[in-house]
């Protein structure tokens, strides 16, 4: 029973992923959406990445490689116009699932890998599954299968720098062969090439595309990816050593000259490479306080949810606001704000407005999009107070998304799947009647009623983001930082034209997303927006390290782990930051030392991003994106070894005010 109930589920995850991430965008190819109905992508997946298997992404799997995207693996299949009588040559087996779908089609197929850990693993599985028309063997893939040649179709799951002519000459006259092409790892075009005649080929575009390199002979000479750049670009090295601004201490650093190129900003974005980096966070402190003590800065935004950051607001304001009855940062990942870093800035932070009058003390605000039904509690509290007359209308409105409580996620795929009605309409009445009282009221300067429609805002969107999560590509990504854009903006014009806001957030969220890999997938960050909003008066910060201890869980809501962080890949700018042999430094790409700096950096580069969860086995597929440095971030600041964050333990929080932020 278990066992069918298991296969049950896998069967509606395939059906669910077909119809969504493929006949969606689409694919219309009967024979091709069957096959990817067929074969369990979960079992062509290391198992500690099972439960990831029908998301709409490529994974890591052995050997620093990838399975492909579903909806790539079924887009190439449709490009191969496959039939039934088919013989079929794939290069690049990786875990043997492209193959195996190739093979609910195709009458035989051939696979090349060139390691010899994922043939075999693909050989067993595909075994397993019953394919006995695949063929699996492990050699130089660029140079084909001779003795079986011709073939009817060839698909290459690799990019190199041009088709190779050996797979050209094993195709059959009127074959098709589909490949990534492109000079440069990871940003290839999808071709499709015909053999009309003995010497005669067409070549299609049919797509931009970002694969793993093509390695053979006909192909890259060596694996780009893990070839040591050491004798390549010492020169690149040199150039950032020239124009660092070195520090040997973090506390005593002086930071005159990198606050100075940032005070006249209106918005400073200060990112971060990890979300559990002691240094990041202290440095991120050292220069949020520079700024607010010399350069008048009067609000600090992070990336936490507006209500539990609203806690620390009351606290270091010294607001007096009733409590709901919930506990601030405790959900996953709890110590990506509930540590001693953060807590030594706050207690600093109320210190400093404590000297002030309320109208001149700094404010700390969330503006990520989480905390849906903290910010319906708030919301409700408002409301019942301010606008009774309106309370049991809200209630009944919000009440759509009640049941969902626990797990606003499964809102969203029950929304998606027309199993529960859609709460959109519902929560945008709620948000219309709050911003209408403010208008009946006429008052600029409530903050009860700027934080209530902030909670009204927050449970708008966070519906919004729900639903879009099941829907895949780019647009849940979109709407998380264009709501955190729009947060901020409405901050700064709550607070007048004289407020100036910090930011803290990740490098991905604050570096300009258009100049990295991010905007060949459609997706757009707070960095891109700010700069579209706020030209130069917003700046944008980096951080980066090349080892060390970070803070990070292995899976999602998996619990902290300190992990070793895995000295940065030979071909990223961590490396060249490394290599320069500065232990610590400052970066400007703004007003660099050298004009060379910002051009050199002007194209793109790898760079190391570190979530909440880090998997060095596959930090390259997991943590690596394209990046064109002196585009993404103004500012860059360099720490070559660092250490974890330190949570915050129950001990420490017993016998703390009902007001403090991190209690228990």
């Amino acid at each position: 029973m278990i066992r069918q109930a298991k296969e049950s589920e896998l069967r509606t995850k395939r059906e669910e992923m077909v119809r969504r991430q493929i006949a969606a965008r689409g694919i219309a190819s009967p024979r091709v959406l069957a096959a990817m109905r067929s074969v369990d992508r979960s079992g062509y997946v290391p198992s500690w990445l099972g439960e990831f298997a029908y998301d709409d992404t490529a994974l890591p799997i052995e050997e620093e490689q990838t399975i492909s995207q579903p909806y790539i693996v079924a887009f190439m299949l449709d490009a191969l116009e496959l039939d039934p009588n088919d013989r079929v040559l794939e290069v690049g087996t990786g875990s043997g699932y492209a193959a195996a779908a190739i093979a609910e089609i195709a009458a035989r197929v051939f696979t090349i890998e060139r390691f010899e850990k994922l043939s075999k693993l693909a050989e067993q599985r595909l075994a397993r599954d019953g394919y006995t028309n695949v063929h699996v063997r492990c050699s130089d893939g660029t140079l084909g299968w001779p003795e079986e040649a011709p073939f009817d179709a060839i698909v290459v799951a690799a990019g190199g720098p041009e088709v190779p002519d050996s797979l050209r000459r094993q195709l059959r006259i009127g074959g098709r062969l589909v490949m990534p092409v492109g000079e440069q790892v990871g940003m290839q075009e999808l071709v499709r090439v015909r053999r009309l005649g003995a010497e005669t080929f067409r070549t299609e575009r049919l797509a931009d595309v970002r694969f793993v390199p093509l390695v053979g002979k006909e192909g890259f000479q060596v694996d780009l990816r893990r070839e040591s750049v050491r004798a390549v670009a010492p020169s690149r090295s040199l150039l950032v050593g020239e124009c660092a601004e070195p520090f040997s201490d973090l506390e005593s650093a002086d930071l005159d000259p990198l606050c100075s190129r940032l005070a006249s900003a209106r918005v400073v974005l200060l990112g971060e490479a990890t979300h559990g980096t002691s240094e990041f966070y202290r440095m991120r402190a050292r220069i949020t306080q520079r700024l607010v003590e010399r350069h008048g800065f009067t609000i600090v935004a992070c990336e936490a949810d507006w209500p539990d950051a609203a806690r620390i607001d009351h606290y270091v304001r010294d607001r007096e606001v009733p409590r709901g009855e919930w506990q601030a940062f405790a959900r996953f990942p709890a110590w990506m704000w509930r540590n001693r870093e953060t807590r030594d800035f706050v207690d600093w932070l109320r210190a400093r407005n404590m000297d002030r009058p309320l109208g001149q003390r700094v404010r700390f605000a969330g503006l990520d999009v989480y905390g849906l039904y903290a910010s319906i509690d708030a919301a409700l509290r408002f409301v019942d107070v301010h606008m009774p007359e309106a309370a049991k209308l809200a209630r009944e409105r919000y009440a759509c998304l009640t049941p969902w409580q626990s797990d606003p996620a499964a809102y969203g795929r029950a929304a998606a799947d027309g199993q529960w009605r859609s709460c959109e309409a519902d929560v945008a009445l709620v948000l219309q009647d709050v911003l209408a009282h403010r208008v009946e009221r006429m008052k600029t300067t409530d903050e009860d009623w700027f934080e209530a429609m902030q909670h009204a805002h927050v449970v708008r969107d966070a519906e919004a983001y729900y639903r879009a999560m099941w829907r895949g590509s780019a647009e849940s990504w979109n709407l998380r930082d264009a709501h955190m854009a729009d947060s901020l903006g409405r901050l700064l014009d709550f607070h007048g034209p004289a407020a100036k806001a910090v930011v803290w957030a990740h490098n991905s969220h604050v570096g300009d997303a258009a100049a990295t890999s991010m905007s060949a997938r459609g997706e757009w960050n707070l960095g891109e927006l700010c700069r579209e909003r706020f030209g130069d008066a917003s700046v944008r910060l980096g951080f980066g390290t090349d080892r060390g201890v970070v803070a990070a869980a292995s899976y999602w809501g998996g619990p902290m782990e300190r992990k070793a962080v895995r000295p940065s890949h030979a071909h990223s700018f961590e490396r060249i930051c490394h290599d320069a042999a500065i232990p610590a430094f400052v970066l400007s790409f703004r007003e660099p030392k050298k004009e060379e700096l910002r051009t050199e950096f002007h194209r793109e580069t790898l760079q190391r991003a570190i979530g909440v969860i880090y998997r060095p086995e596959t930090e390259l597929q997991s943590h690596y994106l394209h990046a064109a440095l002196s585009r993404q971030f103004d500012e860059y600041v360099w720490f070559d070894v660092t250490t974890a964050i330190d949570p915050l333990q129950v001990a420490e929080l017993e016998g703390m005010p009902d007001t403090y932020p991190f209690g228990i």
